[in-house]
């Protein structure tokens, strides 16, 4: 049996570059971290905007777990990226239906 496919997720925020580096350290030198824009948008929509995690998942059309998995996946990487002095890059999640 198959796993189920995933929603398309709503989101609204946009990429400003690609990535987001300390200074001084070329791109090259630092370790990077993947940072999918659905994980960005619930941590924008939860820690930046104050929505609650329900409120957010009605906005992003998911789940209230999703949203919860979504912020502790994010905020772990932001966390682990500031502490350890890596690179957060941005990437999209493309998300492929089945056929049936």
């Amino acid at each position: 049996m198959s796993p189920r496919y995933k929603k398309p997720r709503f989101c609204e925020c946009k990429f400003k570059g690609k990535a987001f580096k300390p200074t001084g350290i070329p791109m090259i030198e630092v370790e990077k971290i993947v940072l999918y824009r659905d994980e960005l948008e619930a941590l924008k929509l939860c820690d930046a905007d104050g929505l609650t995690q329900e409120d957010a998942g009605i906005k992003m059309g998911i789940s209230r777990g999703t949203i919860q998995r979504l912020l502790a996946s994010a905020r772990n990487k932001v966390a682990m990226a500031i502490s350890g002095c890596k690179a957060i890059v941005f990437e999209e999640k493309i998300f492929k239906k089945e056929k049936k």
